[in-house]
């Protein structure tokens, strides 16, 4: 294989010249240029891009902090990630922190010793101070959950709204006794969605009943299984669910039909991201729809323009309330 030392001897210029060429630098002429890269060219020479990134203190590598690789939101915001990262000659880095402190440390780490130009975190049990502090000195973005009081950049939706008008539909169509799916509120979409839901109770002047508000650890497939056992078993049961998580609403249709009942006819359910699954239930999911992929081409571009010392504001994006069987008689 070629070095840049033969190509330079090729080309009759210095070693200096060829690395200006291949570096995009305007100062060379077009006839030197040319001569360049036709000695390149025949030589069939190929640049090592980690000596190049190393010369410009630079990794082209950015990091994706996810709690779990299972929740398959977080891959349609990684594929809209991809492709801008892709677009803009970067690699991309999928760390899953498991909500673990010490993976965290880890991935960190990289961008503290350079080895990872930036971090986009999509992770809601990172640890903000943390968090924070690195922001101060390395471009890092926060994409759909964020720190209010991090003054870090971030992309996400209106949550609080999303999960009043999920609610306020199934008021309209008749509901007044709506369960809700809910995750840990040390998270601040649990919260917020909360704080939607009772919105809407109240807008239509109807009680919040505690016995219908529920908690899970994760947003899996089995807690929300597990959550609706529970709710079946309640002596005045609920004839709509509103889950925070597609994910959740699943399982709570599982668990429904396991029991004989019929959705939306005995209970309703309303979901909450409009993963690919939500339209492959019986009966298909009624669900909020956020834009997954435009939320992670957005977040890219932040963080690129960021790692160019561009100044980034944070983005609040459009949200859709998508009706399917599970809310219709």
């Amino acid at each position: 294989m070629a070095n840049i030392q033969q190509v330079a001897k090729q080309a009759g210029v210095s070693v200096a010249t060829v690395s200006r060429v291949l570096n995009g630098q305007s100062t060379v002429t077009l006839k030197t240029r040319i001569k360049v890269e036709d000695a390149i060219k025949k030589l069939n020479y190929e640049p090592s891009m980690l000596g190049r990134n190393l010369r410009n203190s630079e990794s082209r590598i950015l990091l994706i902090l996810i709690p779990t690789i299972f929740n398959p939101f977080y891959l349609e915001v990684i594929k809209g990630i991809e492709s801008i990262a892709i677009s803009q000659n970067y690699n991309i880095l999928l760390c899953e922190t498991d909500s673990n402190p010490e993976r965290e440390n880890i991935y960190f780490d990289l961008v503290r010793k350079k080895m990872a130009d930036g971090i986009i975190s999509m992770d809601p049990a990172v640890n903000a101070d943390k968090l924070t502090k690195l922001a101060e000195k390395h471009p890092i973005i926060q994409c759909s959950e964020y720190s209010v009081d991090s003054g870090i950049p971030y992309v996400t939706i209106d949550n609080e709204e999303a999960s009043y008008r999920a609610v306020k539909h199934l008021i309209k169509i008749g509901h007044e006794k709506i369960a809700l799916i809910n995750s840990d509120e040390k998270y601040l979409y649990a919260r917020e969605r909360k704080m939607g839901y009772q919105k809407a109770l109240e807008e239509h002047h109807l009680p919040l009943n505690k016995d219908y508000i529920f908690h899970t650890e994760q947003l899996g497939f089995d807690y929300g299984q597990q959550t609706m056992k529970k709710i079946l078993n309640l002596k005045d049961r609920p004839t709509a669910v509103f889950a925070v998580s597609d994910l959740l609403a699943i399982g709570a249709l599982k668990e429904i039909n396991s029991n004989g009942l019929h959705v939306p006819k005995d209970i309703a359910v309303v979901g909450f991201d409009k993963i690919d699954f939500s339209n492959m239930t019986n009966p298909t999911l009624t669900t909020i729809a956020q834009p997954m992929y435009k939320m992670g081409k957005i977040a890219a571009k932040m963080l690129i323009n960021k790692i160019k010392g561009e100044e980034v504001e944070s983005m609040i994006l459009n949200h859709e309330l998508v009706i399917r069987e599970s809310t219709l008689g």
